[in-house]
């Protein structure tokens, strides 16, 4: 469909300021001529999906060379692993910043320089000399690359109708959800065969390829006129930053450290003066009303839920098959491939689903099969048996696949185009904190007995999450009816 037709179908709501111009010279020739074969919204699809997965897929596969690493730099595996969790902390702090900066500044503009400053930090992460340099440039390169979640999404929607955003999103949560996964697979030959450094050399191959394809295919978004929220930032950062330190940190330091208290109680004075601000500022960073809206709230919390239970026993699968099943890690590695290829299949068809039968009606299938395959798997865990945490694996991917796309959708169409940067870096934020408690909570159930039924209580745990994530789904609204199936919500204006 032409970009045209989408924005007539979904009203460019809540933007101050002109249309930014058309591209000139041969990339206007270009766009113009994807404009006229109907081609325009999947190549900014493409493009956008290209950035999301270059920018994701290194998170999990360092884990595997975590050992190396600590040898080559003669530093603990304690030290090592802030590789892994100082990326992933200091990224989700920022994703309200970078989405509002997209709202603030045009979405391509910041999608484009996160992206470049991400590529750049890779090439000079094969060059780190020391692990402090290592923890520092693979922070910088997730903070910069985290530009492309949220503005990924809202250049998706911009030249999408609301009617088919659900599908787009089947093919977006593919690649969100199975990057990370894919990596941590393509590590096990890499980590047997090469030097960790060729991890980011194949990034920034991979990143120097999407960028230019998206230089070329994206189209700027209209830009707002307001002041922005400096106040909003600060508390915001401050208060998930305290949160997402103490999940993090829960199983290193314990429940009883001093340390894991303090960053409790500055995540909840944060959290608290940020709602004072947003209050009081006529130009919010996120305007609070949004979580009055049962399409917004309800959609953020299934998708954290989902996310706690998918990485959780993500986590739990690579131990489970290693410790109790006796593989190693490269079959293990292929064994878990059963639940990314299935995912990476129902991805795309929950978002046919949704436009279907509905979001709500997608969401609530989605998460009862990822609650099904969760205690499938504990099954097999119990019994022992190969073949039934098999197919626990590949109930997870299915659920995953088919409840997820409907979230960011539903989300997209409760509010203003012109805070689609910021209503999605919240979804994004609240799904890598679900990511990060589940994963943390059970660990800490299963302890590291390595024993049949602990891994059990700790999958059940699991299931337990996951049908939170059903429930929530379940308050969402139901979707008023057209001749041709559901209608989706108008984007809302306060």
């Amino acid at each position: 469909m032409h970009p045209t037709q989408a924005q007539a179908t979904a009203p460019d709501l809540g933007r101050t300021g002109p249309d930014p111009p058309d591209a000139s010279g041969w990339r206007g020739r270009v766009i113009a001529s994807l404009e006229a074969g109907g081609n325009y919204p999947t190549w900014v699809l493409l493009a956008a999906l290209a950035g999301l997965f270059a920018t994701t897929f290194p998170i999990t596969i360092l884990t595997l060379a975590l050992g190396p690493i600590a040898e080559e730099f003669a530093t603990s595996e304690t030290t090592v692993a802030w590789v892994i969790s100082a990326p992933m902390l200091l990224s989700a702090v920022t994703l309200p910043l970078l989405g509002k900066l997209g709202d603030l500044y045009g979405h391509r503009r910041v999608f484009l320089l996160g992206f470049a400053g991400a590529t750049a930090v890779a090439v000079a992460t094969v060059f780190a000399w020391d692990i402090w340099s290592l923890i520092g440039l693979r922070t910088l390169a997730s903070i910069l690359g985290g530009a492309t979640q949220p503005t990924s999404m809202a250049l998706i929607f911009r030249v999408y109708p609301a009617s088919q955003r659900v599908r787009a999103m089947g093919w977006w949560s593919m690649t969100g959800a199975a990057a990370p996964a894919l990596g941590l697979i393509l590590g096990a030959p890499l980590a047997d065969g090469f030097d960790w450094r060729v991890v980011f050399m194949l990034q920034a191959a991979i990143s120097a390829v999407a960028l230019g394809l998206a230089a070329v295919v994206l189209t700027e978004t209209p830009r707002q006129r307001v002041r922005f929220d400096v106040a909003g930032v600060v508390t915001l950062s401050i208060g998930v930053g305290g949160f997402m330190f103490a999940v993090g940190q829960l199983r290193v330091l314990g429940p009883e450290s001093p340390w894991i208290h303090l960053a409790t109680l500055i995540g909840m004075a944060g959290l608290a003066v940020f709602i004072r601000v947003e209050r009081h500022t006529p130009e919010p960073l996120m305007p609070l009303t949004f979580f009055r809206r049962q399409n917004f709230t309800a959609p953020i919390l299934s998708n954290a839920f989902m996310a706690a239970a998918y990485m959780g026993a993500f986590v739990l699968a690579a131990l489970i098959l290693t410790e109790i099943f006796g593989y190693r890690f490269l079959p293990a590695a292929i064994i878990m491939l059963l639940r990314t290829a299935t995912l990476t299949i129902a991805s795309p068809l929950g978002g046919t689903l949704g436009y279907r039968i509905g979001e709500r009606g997608a969401s609530m299938v989605g998460c009862g099969i990822l609650t099904l395959g969760l205690c499938v798997m504990a099954a097999g865990v119990y019994l022992h048996s190969i073949v039934v945490l098999g197919a626990g694996l590949v109930l997870q991917g299915m659920g995953h696949g088919l409840g997820l796309p409907s979230l960011p959708s539903a989300i997209a169409g409760t509010v203003p185009e012109s805070d689609l940067g910021i209503a999605s870096a919240a979804n994004r934020l609240t799904g890598q904190a679900g990511a990060a408690f589940g994963i943390t909570i059970l660990t800490l159930v299963y302890g590291g007995t390595n024993a049949s039924s602990a891994f059990t209580i700790a999958l059940l745990a699991g299931a337990a999450l996951s049908l939170l994530s059903f429930f929530a789904a379940v308050a969402m609204e139901r979707p008023a009816r057209t001749a041709s199936g559901p209608a989706p919500p108008a984007p809302r204006v306060d």
